[in-house]
């Protein structure tokens, strides 16, 4: 590999904010100004927060979940009922 043109690939925490579930991997993700957490090994790594895991993904888990944040799914709900009346 060419010296200088690639990043920085380190260790970093991903937190499922859904789940509650969180795994230590290697990224490239910019860490600047993140927070960060104190891992089972001792040392303290950046996180990095998601919405979706494999722990709280319908594929993976077999069970539909519906994950509103912004009001979306009731929104959807009430303008095509009127329809289907």
């Amino acid at each position: 590999m060419k010296p200088g043109i690639h990043p920085e690939y380190r260790p970093v925490i991903f937190l499922d904010t859904s789940a509650n579930h969180s795994f230590l991997t290697r990224s490239a993700i910019d860490t600047k100004g993140r927070e960060t957490m104190k891992w089972t090994d001792g040392k303290e790594y950046p996180v990095v927060k998601v919405e979706v895991s494999s722990e709280s993904h319908s594929y993976y888990t077999g069970k539909q979940k519906i994950v509103d944040t912004a009001g979306r799914v009731e929104k959807f709900r009430r303008r095509y009922s009127k329809k289907a009346k």
